[in-house]
C-alpha cells in the first residue's frame, strides 16, 4: 500500500513516516499542499494523509481540489482543528475520516485500515482468496485451516498488494510502488526474493509466476 503524507510540521511528519514504513507501508512525504496535488496528478496512491493547516494553499483546499478532479483516493485528515465546524466541513469537503492530533499512531492505522476496507467495499478485517487469509492488524498469513505464519514488513506489503485484487497480475514495477517509498533503495532482484521467502513461508502454490507479465494469487475460490 502507498501513502501520500501531507505534514508541515517536521516532527510529527518524520515520526508518522517512519510509524508508517514499520507498518509496512510505502510512504511519501510532501510539505505543502501544491506539491501534494502535482504528486497526486502522476503518481497512484492507495490512501493520503492530510493536514490542514499547510503553508500556501489551505488543506481543506487541496481536498476540495483532488475531489473537483473526481479523484476516489480515500483522504483522511490528521489536523489540530478540533472544534465541531472544521470537522463538519472536512468530511463534508470530502474527507473519508477526520483525526484531532495530538493521537495515537496505533489509533491512526487502524482507522486507516478501516477507510481501505470501506473503500474496497470490504467487511471483514482478514484478506483472503480462499485458500490464504491475511490479517493487516497483525501482519500474520495464513494457509487454509493450517499455523499463523509471521510476515517480516517486505514480506507482508507484497502480498498484500496481491491480495487486495486476487486474480490481478502485477508487474515487477507495480509491486516495487507499492513496496517502496521515495528514496528507498531497490535492488535489481528484491522482489523474486520477497517472493521467494513468501513462498518458503506459505507454499509453492501461494504465488503464482505469469511468464512475462508478473505475479499474482489466485482468484477466490
Amino acid at each position: 500500500m502507498r501513502v501520500l503524507l501531507v505534514e508541515d510540521d517536521p516532527m510529527i511528519g518524520e515520526a508518522i513516516q517512519d510509524a508508517l514504513k514499520d507498518a509496512s507501508y510505502a510512504t511519501d512525504w510532501v510539505k505543502n499542499g501544491q506539491t501534494a496535488l502535482h504528486t497526486l496528478s502522476y503518481q497512484h496512491y492507495d490512501i493520503v494523509l492530510l493536514d490542514l493547516g499547510l503553508p500556501g494553499k489551505d488543506g481543506l483546499d487541496v481536498l476540495k481540489s483532488i475531489r473537483s478532479k473526481d479523484n476516489p483516493v480515500p483522504v483522511m485528515i490528521i489536523t489540530a482543528r478540533d472544534h465541531v465546524n472544521a470537522r463538519i466541513s472536512g468530511l463534508d469537503c470530502g474527507a473519508d475520516d477526520y483525526m484531532i492530533k495530538p493521537f495515537e499512531i496505533t489509533e491512526l492505522l487502524a482507522r486507516m485500515r478501516a477507510v481501505l476496507r470501506r473503500k474496497g467495499g470490504a467487511a471483514t478485517v482478514r484478506l483472503t482468496n480462499g485458500t490464504i487469509f491475511l490479517d493487516p492488524a497483525t501482519r500474520e498469513a495464513q494457509v487454509n485451516d493450517g499455523e499463523t505464519i509471521q510476515l517480516s514488513n517486505r514480506e507482508f506489503a507484497l502480498l498484500q498488494a496481491m491480495m487486495v485484487r486476487p486474480g490481478a497480475i502485477l508487474s515487477r514495477s507495480e509491486l516495487e510502488e507499492r513496496i517502496y517509498g521515495w528514496g528507498e533503495e531497490v535492488e535489481s532482484n528484491a522482489v523474486e526474493f520477497l517472493i521467494h521467502s513468501v513462498r518458503k513461508k506459505l507454499g509453492s502454490e501461494s504465488i503464482k509466476n505469469i511468464r512475462g507479465i508478473g505475479w499474482m494469487v489466485s482468484k477466490n475460490q
